[in-house]
């Protein structure tokens, strides 16, 4: 597991990238466009690889997919032969081409399914784990909340996955909550419309869940 493919080169994408680079894993951050990649090297650690999506999926034992959940399906259907038995981290969300609504945000999935599910429906030989979609890319890596240690809610359906990105997480700083199997994406995935109102309603983003256990 020590190397790791980043498929996105956003904010998340590159929080992440440098976040894995500094726990002293080997990283290639993906973007299928060449002219991004001057602009990338200067928001990167030195040691973080660029290439293009293929190359990413060639090179990860794990993957982050951290692309627009509307592009998610085409990206990975590009790169299908180099998925097989990979542990495949989804901070993908199924934000609809649409305006928030009072500060909701629509998605392009229904209530009784989710995006992650599509995913582990179409690459069966793959093992989604769902993580780091509901929270801003400021807070994914080390999160400074005082004395608060935030909760990531993960679920899916490969044990030994999850096991794996727990131990991302607690070394990101992170308190982990494993809600199950793959349906459950239907929950955490609708977390980051909860995330988002308070953004869009009065412009406040610097804030995170924890489950509290008595």
């Amino acid at each position: 597991m020590k190397n790791i493919g980043i498929l996105g080169s956003g904010a998340v994408g590159i929080t992440l990238a440098n976040g894995f680079n500094k726990l002293g894993f080997s990283v290639m951050l993906g973007t299928n466009n060449p002219s991004k990649w001057e602009g990338l090297k200067a928001k990167l650690a030195p040691e973080v690889k660029i290439g293009n999506f293929q190359e990413v999926a060639s090179f990860g034992n794990s993957i982050v997919l951290a692309v627009k959940g509307s592009a998610a399906m085409e990206v990975l259907s590009s790169i299908e032969p180099s998925l097989d038995n990979k542990l495949i981290m989804d901070a993908t969300n199924p934000i609809a081409a649409l305006p928030p609504v009072n500060g909701v945000l629509q998605f392009f999935t229904g209530p009784n399914e989710s995006l992650m599910e599509r995913f582990q429906q179409r690459f069966p030989n793959s093992h989604f784990v769902k993580v780091f979609n509901s929270v801003g890319s400021a807070f994914m890596v080390n999160p400074n909340f005082g004395n608060e240690k935030p909760t990531m809610f993960i679920c899916g359906n490969s044990e030994e996955a999850k096991s794996t990105v727990a131990t991302f997480l607690n070394q990101f700083g992170w308190e982990v909550q494993d809600m199950g199997m793959v349906e459950s994406a239907r929950a955490i995935e609708s977390l980051c419309m909860l995330w988002c109102i308070p953004g869009f309603l009065q412009n406040s983003w610097s804030h995170a869940f924890r489950l509290l256990k008595k």
